[in-house]
């Protein structure tokens, strides 16, 4: 069902001068036969396919009535991934990219913050004399690094892969009009605001994407005081900076700033750290990636005041009070401080409220066939306009925001889909990393009271798998939870070296109704870290692994 954006651009190149290509989900129905995961796998995965179904529009059968077929507002990884499908279907398709083709994660998000990581978590690695020393590694000297030389890499990672999803656009023929995208207030309109020219379209697609919520009393001057935008730009590593927030971009930076030498101080306004995580892999992520880095918290607290200062000479100052009581407990003086309070759709402009489009906060409210409502509470669908990714709230993340733009495409030309986004696998790349696909565990126990049956967990460890051993990281756990009654996996949690990676397998199986009983008698290749998975799938029918 999920095929990422890369993916497509991928394809695209292998296209060349524009092969059509056609990807198309077939029956969604799971058999009792002990083959049916693997074979269910394969059938709801996009393939390419050598004809085109009854129901493809090609675009000499486009009607004339319209310029496009099919307009999509933003060009980040959901509105790319919308055009490559449109474009496979052979619709005729434009992107309003707004000056910002490959949107947050390509320019500012997933795609440089990685770079960021990998060049210090290899600064982190070439630091660690214990590590090193325990694989009969000694390194003589001062371990130094380039701040410049690393914000290049993230910077010209960033362009690189701008300039490939460029080309693919252009290879398959999407035609990309540089302004922004607004409603016009008519059906099937779009208005270029750089021009003021209009568009007509029979089905349009809003990817406006997100961008970073700064709450009230925060200034921001994206120098001293800065969201994950200026972060990003790596201009100076502070010695100390605050970190607003404790979530995935929260711990991410900090993992960068500790590794290139700055001590950091979370402030998080719930009371737990990583309050969106599992709890228990929330309290490993807390022994692993802060207890023994330079690294401090309050929790249960409010920034409520953050003024910027002058680097190197004036320090920033962030008031802080009880998130309960309100009143104030603290005053820091820090040297940065980074704002990572989330997102907020990116919505405002873009002539909504003229198509009697309500949000809330900002978002869009859509059915699961990614179909615009008028409204949250009782909405009606507005014909021919769809919302995908951020903007629409339901899972704000780039691969999900592929996902649906794939999935708004299928039920544009007549084949009906919904994403399972139960099935759709996160993860915080930090060192080591965590991943998820599902609910945690807390979540499961309520859903498990509420539906009926009964939750079962198995785990797997790392400390048990020879790879990790090998690797010297044997810390972490691969958290499996699963229907007891019916055998499906529900939801799965890991951290450890390469969770990002091993996360994946375990999404498949939640999309493909795979039960620990078929997992647990799957081979995985030894000597891998995937091996940790398999003690836990086997661990969930009361079988050893060796």
């Amino acid at each position: 069902m999920k095929v990422s954006a890369l993916s497509f651009f991928l394809l695209a190149a292998a296209a060349g001068s524009g092969a059509a290509f056609t990807f198309a989900p077939s029956s969604t129905k799971v058999s009792s036969s002990t083959t049916t995961g693997a074979r269910h796998a394969l059938s709801t995965a996009f393939r390419p396919r050598a004809k085109s179904t009854p129901l493809r529009m090609s675009e000499e059968e486009s009607t004339s009535e319209y310029d496009f077929d099919v307009i999509i507002i933003g060009c980040g990884v959901g509105g790319h991934g919308a055009a490559l499908h449109s474009r496979a279907q052979n619709l005729k398709t434009a992107v309003f990219a707004g000056g910002d083709v490959g949107g947050t994660c390509v320019n500012r998000g997933c795609v440089p913050s990685k770079a960021l990581l990998a060049a210090s978590g290899r600064v982190r690695d070439m630091q660690n004399d214990h590590h090193l020393s325990d694989l009969g590694i000694t390194v003589e000297g001062e371990i130094k690094y380039d701040r410049a030389g690393i914000a290049a890499h993230a910077k010209n990672l960033a362009n690189r892969v701008k300039g490939n999803l460029e080309n693919s656009l252009v290879a398959l023929g999407v035609d990309v009009v540089e302004g922004r995208g607004v409603l016009t207030g008519n059906a099937h309109e779009v208005k270029d605001d750089k021009t003021g020219k209009v568009y007509t379209a029979k089905d349009i697609i809003l990817a406006p994407g997100s961008v970073p919520f700064v709450p009230p009393g925060i200034t921001v001057d994206e120098k001293t005081v800065f969201t994950s935008d200026g972060a990003l730009e790596l201009p100076y590593v502070p010695e100390w900076v605050a970190i607003i927030g404790s979530g995935y971009i929260g711990l991410e930076f900090s993992d960068v700033y500790t590794a290139l030498g700055s001590e950091v101080t979370f402030i998080e306004a719930l009371p737990n750290l990583m309050p969106t995580f599992d709890r228990e892999i929330a309290k490993q992520a807390e022994r692993m990636l802060i207890r023994d880095r330079p690294i401090d918290y309050r929790t249960n607290v409010f920034a409520s005041e953050v003024t910027p200062g002058i680097p190197g000479e004036k320090p920033v100052t962030i008031k802080m009070i009880d998130a309960s009581t309100k009143e104030h407990v603290e005053t820091l003086e820090v040297d940065a401080a980074m704002v990572a309070t989330g997102r907020v759709p990116n919505t405002s402009n873009m002539g909504l409220e003229d198509m009697g489009i309500e949000t809330q906060r900002g978002f869009v409210a859509v059915d699961e066939k990614m179909r615009v409502l008028t409204k949250h509470e009782d909405g009606e669908v507005v014909p021919g306009v769809y919302c995908i990714g951020d903007a629409n709230g339901k899972m704000m993340l780039a691969h999900a925001a592929s996902a649906q733009g794939i999935s708004a495409i299928e039920n544009i030309v007549g084949r009906e889909h919904e994403v399972d986004h139960d099935a759709i696998p996160a993860a915080c790349f930090t060192h080591p990393e965590i991943a998820m696909v599902g609910p945690t565990e807390e979540q499961c126990i309520e859903r498990a009271e509420k539906e009926g049956w009964t939750l079962g967990k198995s785990q797997g460890n790392f400390r048990a798998n020879s790879k990790a051993l090998a690797e010297g990281e044997g810390n972490g756990i691969a958290k499996v939870l699963f229907n007891k009654d019916t055998g499906k996996v529900v939801a799965v949690h890991i951290i450890g070296i390469h969770a990002a990676d091993l996360i994946q397998e375990c999404s498949n199986a939640v999309a493909a109704g795979t039960t620990v009983q078929e997992l647990s008698m799957m081979v995985h290749t030894h000597p891998t870290l995937c091996e940790v998975l398999d003690e836990a799938f086997k661990g969930a029918v009361g079988m050893a692994s060796h």
